[in-house]
């Protein structure tokens, strides 16, 4: 530990000397030695918004660290628990916390009742999952809530087995998404474990799967379901599902499994409307110790109607008045989106687009408008095809016009690579939303 911790001072101190860096420097002070090794060093944030503004600038910090130690140094950033929590822990604890239960049941303690959010969007799903906390096994078996991506349905179920398990910790639950079920019954086939699998879902008094979609279109995976819901729910055990259709509409699920499906009650929960949105991201901002005025998130809130991309908006924010007030006010709110919206407004035309990409990439326009076919081009050709396609809404025969192809097939080629690229890999995500971000285009 005093090897790290040497480490770490005298880099902040030759730092503190070079003065090349002062802005990056002032976060750097902020942050705590965790871990030194030949290849990395851990560094820990005392908050969400500190990491957020860091893992931006992911080669500048690798590339400052690494120089001063004279090797490549990876850099890991981990968000560290104040110590306050920790002072009044005993010494000796022999049962198992809470935490260890969350954790081996396949729970996130992040998820309760006490911070979902509530409104006309939810609240029947929200009843109902309360009612099955207060009635397990016989009211609404199965519960199964149903909708888009981000509106809540697996916060709602993991707060369904976190009720559970603390009132009564002796209860059997289990979480698990539909690709884990499905993971779990195949490898148990192929090590020939098959009654260990069943021992472990069979007698549970709660069963909860998110995402069961996925378990349709597979025999011997529905075959097992089907006979596991059937035995948790004779020995009086409760099933919860989410998906993100009702089983009605669910293709290639057996018709005894959709039976069993819709036997209970199944809510339909909307997108978030802007109270609830409001409402998510204060209590985001509680959550994370970040102060911010009621007036300056409803802005937020009418601007951003993704509620995934709530956080990451509020993170930006934050980062932008880390060493300042600290406080998100009206007033940077207000800047942050009439800039965006001034850049919005400015017409952004395809050689922009364009122009960026091949910068971003380091190769020339009349490459990428040209016949190569080398790989260093045709990703920076596709990418572009793709932004002209999804984000300026140009037509297929416009994009193969502009870009001097022979027909559009090869646009509609490029736009699909493009999507499996941005699923699969999160690296070549982050390179497109840095080129968008640039663009100050919606993603």
């Amino acid at each position: 530990m005093f090897i790290l911790s040497s480490f770490w001072d005298k880099f902040l101190e030759s730092l503190a000397k070079n003065k090349k860096v002062p802005v990056l420097f002032s976060f750097l002070k902020q942050l705590k030695p965790v871990e030194l090794t030949e290849e990395k060093i851990v560094l820990g944030c005392q908050n969400q918004g500190l990491k957020f503004y860091l893992d931006k600038r992911p080669l500048e910090l690798e590339d400052i660290v690494s120089s001063y130690a004279g090797k490549k140094l990876r850099v890991e950033l981990v968000v560290i628990a104040s110590k306050k929590k920790n002072k009044e822990a005993p010494l000796l604890n022999f049962q198992p916390t809470l935490g260890d239960l969350f954790y081996k049941t396949g729970l996130h303690a992040k998820f309760s009742f006490e911070n979902f959010a509530v409104s006309s969007t939810n609240q029947i799903g929200f009843a109902a999952a309360q009612a099955v906390t207060n009635g397990l096994g016989y009211t609404y078996n199965p519960l199964v809530l149903y909708g888009g991506v981000g509106v809540g349905k697996t916060h709602l179920a993991q707060a369904i087995g976190r009720n559970i398990l603390e009132h009564d910790q002796e209860k059997k639950v289990f979480f698990c998404p539909g690709d884990q079920f499905t993971n779990e019954l195949i490898e148990s086939i192929r090590t020939k474990s098959t009654p260990q699998f069943r021992r472990k879902y069979r007698k549970l008094n709660l069963l909860v799967v998110d995402d069961v979609q996925f378990i349709a279109g597979k025999q011997a995976v529905q075959e097992e379901f089907f006979h596991t819901f059937n035995s948790i729910v004779s020995f009086g055990g409760q099933v919860v599902l989410t998906s993100d259709r009702p089983p009605s509409e669910i293709k290639n699920l057996e018709d005894r499994l959709r039976s069993r499906f819709s036997g209970g009650l199944t809510v339909d929960i909307q997108p978030p409307d802007f109270e609830l949105r409001t409402a998510i991201l204060l209590i985001k901002a509680r959550e994370k110790n970040i102060e911010i005025d009621i007036e300056a998130a409803k802005i937020i809130a009418d601007q951003v109607t993704d509620s995934r991309a709530l956080e990451g908006t509020l993170l930006s924010l934050y980062s932008k008045v880390l060493g300042g007030t600290e406080r998100i006010g009206l007033e940077s709110v207000e800047s942050f989106f009439s800039k965006k919206q001034v850049e919005k407004i400015r017409k952004i035309t395809p050689t922009d687009v364009l122009k960026k990409v091949c910068s971003f990439y380091n190769v020339r326009v009349s490459h990428l408008k040209g016949e190569s076919r080398t790989s260093n081009v045709v990703l920076p050709r596709q990418i572009t095809m793709y932004l002209l396609r999804s984000d300026f809404k140009l037509k297929l025969e416009e994009i193969a016009y502009f870009l001097k192809r022979k027909d559009h097939t090869t646009v509609i080629h490029a736009v699909e690579k493009i999507n499996r690229l941005l699923i699969k890999d999160p690296l070549f995500k982050k390179e497109v939303d840095q080129i968008v971000d640039s663009l100050h285009l919606s993603t």
